[in-house]
């Protein structure tokens, strides 16, 4: 009897709206709130001027999109960041094919 089966959705039941980690709703949040505030400012009467002042809202937004196999795009940077720039490694191959001058 006592037979648990974890649901393949059990991550994003953690979730906000099944999509979003409070870091990714602060950071929509405050893209927001820069928008309106730059909307009560400026007041933006042509087009050019109306996308600059809609530019943090558009960030934000692009970086907290769902994309497949990863939770937003954000993660994505931080993993391909945290690849190429922390987390640098150096592997030295050794097997039947190396050669001895690239021995350590």
């Amino acid at each position: 009897m006592n037979q648990y089966l974890i649901a393949a959705n059990s991550k994003r039941a953690q979730l906000i709206f099944n999509m979003f980690r409070p870091i990714d709703l602060i950071i929509l949040g405050s893209g927001t709130v820069v928008t309106f505030i730059l909307f009560f400012i400026f007041q933006p009467d042509t087009l050019l001027p109306a996308i600059l002042v809609l530019l943090p809202f558009l960030i934000c937004a692009f970086l907290v999109i769902p994309i497949p196999n990863y939770q937003n795009v954000l993660c994505v940077l931080i993993n391909i960041y945290n690849f190429y720039f922390v987390d640098i490694r150096e592997f030295v191959w050794k097997g039947w094919g190396a050669k001895d001058e690239f021995k350590k």
